[in-house]
């Protein structure tokens, strides 16, 4: 399969993790994240961990994934999926979006669409399956973007 190597191996002979690191000063490296996770909102770069992050830190949310979704102006969108902690009562994306603005989270990393969810679909062998969150995102994708 010389077209799955193409794909797989650099031209200088390194094979493609999809994993996204930066060498230190030190020559250390350092995993910043997966090349998947990561969101491409009209040019601008979102790492969706520090995002997931920031919404962690509300206290009514138990957790969180963010994920692109398709954008007919921006490329891609975010969008996240938050599941509330057992007796938070009720949040509105709109609460989620100016606690992570508040945080200092930069405006073009919000979350474009928030949806609130009781579990993330999982993989084989119990993780979340972030293809399965993209797949369910672009199903239910608005067909513009906000303005």
């Amino acid at each position: 399969a010389p077209e799955h190597n193409a794909r797989s191996f650099t031209e200088d002979g390194f094979y493609r993790t999809g994993d996204i690191v930066r060498v230190t000063g030190s020559g250390h490296i350092v995993v910043e994240g997966r090349a998947k996770d990561q969101i491409n909102r009209g040019g601008e770069k979102i790492a969706a961990e520090e995002v997931e992050n920031h919404i962690l830190a509300h206290p009514a949310v138990h957790d969180a994934n963010v994920v692109a979704e398709p954008d007919p102006y921006l490329g891609e969108r975010t969008c996240a999926y938050v599941i509330l902690r057992s007796g938070a009562g009720p949040l509105k994306a709109v609460a989620v979006k100016r606690f992570v603005r508040e945080r200092g989270l930069a405006a073009y990393k919000v979350p474009d669409r928030v949806e609130f969810v009781d579990a993330f679909p999982q993989t084989g062998v119990g993780k979340v399956s972030k293809k399965d969150l993209r797949n369910a995102a672009a199903r239910t994708a608005p067909s513009s973007s906000p303005s």
